[in-house]
């Protein structure tokens, strides 16, 4: 449960990881991606003070205090404040803004991180297309990586045993959503605070996505 006493603000951290080539077919893979991260990242990026989205600047990536009795590698959501920690060894934590789903389609619960991909393929859910024809029916086939593409730069695939849940922690074209109500179902982040994140996170980690409606806020 995230309480006042978990996360206290504290630091600010400067992070993030290059893409490492390989060849042939692989190399050119990389090098698309490299170039995408660029374009999505702004220039003389600075997580700690960098805002072209115009975020409030407590959705700026901060390092906080928390409770060490959290599991390192672990992340959690607290849906109330719209923030995402990473859990750090230590007692710390690095905390980002989201954006949750609208409405009912948030799903609170406690997921395994199966799977993490660069720059994904998106394809919606039958359920999405149903809801929303008129908006996903023609990507029923699916939508490759890129800048536009809704999974964004980074995707962290959650599920439940050997589930997918079609739930992901995921970068965002949408920038301006953060700290709102806005996805289908999954956890939005910008895309140049997911790249940053997305090398610490391993698979097999457990992602706590906890109610809207219950859990109080970290300071700001």
């Amino acid at each position: 449960m995230l309480t006042r006493r978990h996360f206290v603000a504290t630091s600010l951290a400067v992070f993030s990881q290059p893409i490492l080539g390989a060849t042939s077919a692989e190399a050119s893979t990389a090098s698309q991606w490299a170039a995408w991260d660029r374009q999505v990242t702004p220039a003389n990026y600075d997580p700690a003070t960098s805002n072209p989205w115009g975020l409030n600047p407590r959705f700026l990536p901060q390092r906080v205090e928390t409770n060490r009795s959290l599991v390192p590698g672990d992340i959690h959501v607290d849906a109330v404040a719209r923030y995402l920690y990473f859990i750090e060894e230590g007692g710390t934590a690095m905390r980002y803004g989201v954006a949750i789903a609208r409405g009912n389609l948030y799903e609170p619960g406690t997921y395994t991180i199966r799977r993490k991909a660069k720059w994904p393929r998106w394809t919606p859910t039958a359920d999405m297309i149903k809801r929303d024809p008129q908006d996903y029916a023609q990507f029923a086939d699916g939508m490759p990586g890129g800048p536009n593409n809704p999974l964004g730069a980074r995707a962290f695939y959650l599920f439940q045993g050997n589930r997918d849940t079609y739930l992901r922690i995921h970068g965002t074209p949408y920038s301006r959503s953060i700290g709102g109500r806005a996805s289908s179902g999954c956890v939005r982040m910008v895309m140049a605070h997911i790249i940053g994140l997305y090398d610490r996170v391993q698979p097999g980690a457990t992602a706590h996505l906890y109610p809207p409606e219950r859990f109080a806020t970290a300071s700001s």
